[in-house]
């Protein structure tokens, strides 16, 4: 079901007056509505994957259940690794199976040796990369003893299954996540309305920025060798925005989903294209995935406890599965090298972590030499994205060559360009918002909120009538469940 379909318009507020109005008075059975609600969320797709999601669900809550009655290590590590192997198989088979298959036969010719090895018709889950993260790091966290170990079966269901972070994030950790579904909670009608706000502001993100953008990438990234040069930066530009677009409303529609069932998600995106350097932007991008590599690989790698080489050889590590986390295709592996190139130059200068805080704060413009390092960061980006955007490594390569050609002194050339050129207004208009709210969780959180009431339900009337007007009139659905 998708956040933006006319089935999640029904959904949700049914889900929500059951919520508060018939089972507010008892715990477990709000917990089990979130968890029928959620399979119902999911089953809408295929209902054929929920046996897959239980099962993960199922695994991971009898090994919790036992690391609490075992005392032995290595005992309590067999149960670890059958966790982390019983979920990353199903991982594995489902999204890489076929991509190692053919580089396994392609191998094999190239030294002169053929062989039959035959894919196979998958179907990838989705979501099963954001569920299999977010149910392992129960795992390990109970492992290390970070956390009890829970008895309660729905609550541990409901928080595996939770619909508005199911299939797209941000991954949860069971530390944050699974103590909320022990606990009473009452109608806030302060946070159910920011939720709302956040809700009304992932929609803009996704229906007016992100499918706009689409629209015109896809037309550049598909017919690229028909392109000049500024043609093709230009469909790299907008590929940018609707990545950030569409995964970052996804973030927010879910966030704000939560806020109206009385739960707090974590931030997943901090406005990452105002970052001064790339160690900052990956502070601000997809921060769940990031600290979750961060915590359960990087660290137990060693971090940076064993010296400048040993942390970039982690580093490169982490970028490398952060970039095969994303697909089962060598472009998303450049991808991920790309992003490791760029941050060594700052963690050799030992500079990474020079920009912590928010980029000209309590200013309305940044300095120079801020602005200059805005869009050197972003140029590395938007570069970066070329390959996470291309069909193969021979594409990417054909675009940014002819990017940089002659051919992109000469204007951008195709059929669709002035309809596109509204689209780069909106995205203007999308940016500015961004930079004046960018002191808070979400763009327009406490914008006009200090404002007249008329003032600020203009706004969102505004807000909504974008959406109304520049609505694709297909429903999209969100980028990040292909991953």
């Amino acid at each position: 079901m998708l956040f933006n379909s006319i089935d999640f318009a029904i959904f949700l507020p049914i889900v929500f007056l059951l919520y508060w109005f018939v089972t507010n008075k008892n715990l477990k059975l709000q917990n089990l509505l979130i968890v029928v609600s959620s399979y119902v969320f999911y089953g809408w797709w295929d209902w054929r994957f929920l046996a897959l999601i239980f099962f993960s669900t199922l695994i991971d809550y009898l090994i919790g259940v036992k690391l609490l009655k075992e005392e032995r290590e290595k005992k309590r590590k067999a149960l670890l690794w059958t966790s982390i192997i019983i979920n990353l198989g199903f991982l594995g088979f489902f999204k890489y199976y076929n991509f190692f298959i053919e580089n396994f036969t392609t191998a094999f010719s190239f030294f002169g040796t053929k062989i039959q090895a035959n894919s196979l018709n998958i179907i990838l889950p989705v979501g099963i990369s954001f569920y299999t993260f977010q149910t392992l790091s129960y795992s390990i966290d109970v492992y290390y003893k970070k956390l009890a170990p829970t008895k309660d079966f729905i609550a541990f269901t409901a928080f595996v299954s939770f619909f508005p972070q199911l299939v797209a994030g941000p991954i949860e950790r069971a530390t944050n996540l699974l103590p909320q579904f022990y606990k009473k909670r009452t109608f806030d009608y302060t946070k159910a309305i920011d939720g709302m706000r956040q809700i009304l502001w992932g929609l803009f993100k996704k229906m007016v920025i992100a499918d706009n953008c689409a629209e015109y990438a896809n037309i550049i990234f598909n017919n690229s060798d028909n392109y000049n040069g500024s043609t093709l930066f230009l469909g790299a530009l907008f590929f940018t925005f609707q990545i950030y677009g569409d995964f970052s409303g996804y973030s927010d529609i879910a966030i704000g989903t939560s806020r109206l069932f009385g739960f707090d998600l974590k931030r997943n995106f901090a406005f990452p294209y105002f970052s001064r350097d790339i160690a900052e932007f990956w502070r601000r991008w997809h921060i769940s995935l990031s600290t979750w590599f961060r915590d359960y690989l990087y660290i137990p790698l060693g971090g940076s406890r064993g010296g400048t080489w040993i942390s970039v050889r982690n580093i490169f590590i982490i970028f490398i599965v952060s970039g095969f986390w994303h697909g089962a295709n060598w472009t998303f592996i450049v991808w991920g090298v790309l992003n490791a190139l760029y941050f060594f130059p700052l963690l050799l200068l030992n500079k990474n972590r020079q920009h912590i805080g928010i980029v000209a704060q309590g200013k309305h413009f940044p300095t120079l030499r801020e602005f200059f390092q805005i869009i050197i960061t972003f140029g590395l980006t938007v570069f970066a994205w070329i390959f996470f955007r291309a069909e193969n490594i021979g594409h990417a390569f054909n675009y940014i060559s002819e990017i940089f050609s002659i051919s992109t002194f000469s204007l951008p050339d195709f059929k669709e360009i002035y309809r596109a050129y509204v689209t780069l207004g909106l995205v203007a208009f999308f940016m500015m918002l961004e930079w004046f709210g960018r002191d808070h969780e979400f763009a327009i959180e406490k914008l006009m909120i200090n404002r007249s009431r008329i003032l600020r339900w203009s706004f969102y009337s505004f807000i909504i009538f974008m959406i109304i007007m520049f609505a694709q009139t297909e429903e999209t659905p969100f980028i990040y469940f292909q991953f």
